[in-house]
């Protein structure tokens, strides 16, 4: 019997004082919230820190864990959590084209996949419950699909 392996990742939601949203627009994915794979040895808040600080050039403070996201097809389990800006200014990366404090009013339709999308309503709307989705991409079914018609399959929801 083998040993299941899997990929563990971290999200940040991160507010400002205004209200504002910091995002990022990735090489691959477009705009999203900062974050990335926890590295051998790190906690996921520490994995938390480094990559929003690699990403953007902000130091956070990590707060609420308010989503845990399970890709069952691809063995990525992601967490989401609150944060809030400690120091820093923006900078962009290899990681981000891109990045900027967004009026609350906008972060939603300028992400153009569907999972990401979903996981960051889940953290601007978090309410005290976290969220836990499994889900897995439906492929094959349209070859031609594009970031705004990608399609996924939630096997499971639920707050806890």
């Amino acid at each position: 019997m083998s040993i299941p392996r899997h990929i563990v990742a971290v999200a940040a939601l991160v507010t400002d004082a205004q209200g504002h949203i910091l995002m990022l627009r990735a090489p691959r994915r477009g705009w999203e919230f900062p974050g990335g794979q926890v590295e051998e040895g790190e906690t996921l808040t520490e994995a938390l820190r480094r990559e929003v600080l690699e990403e953007t050039g902000i130091e956070v403070v990590v707060g609420a864990l308010a989503g845990v996201y399970s890709n069952v097809k691809s063995r990525i389990v992601m967490f989401g959590f609150l944060c809030e800006p400690l120091a820093g200014s923006l900078r962009t990366s290899a990681e981000s084209l891109e990045v900027e404090w967004v009026a609350r009013s906008e972060v939603l339709e300028r992400i153009a996949r569907p999972p990401i999308r979903d996981r960051m309503r889940d953290m601007l709307e978090f309410d005290g419950r976290v969220v836990y989705r499994a889900y897995a991409f439906n492929t094959g079914a349209n070859a031609d699909a594009t970031d705004e018609t990608m399609e996924y399959t939630i096997y499971e929801e639920k707050w806890i």
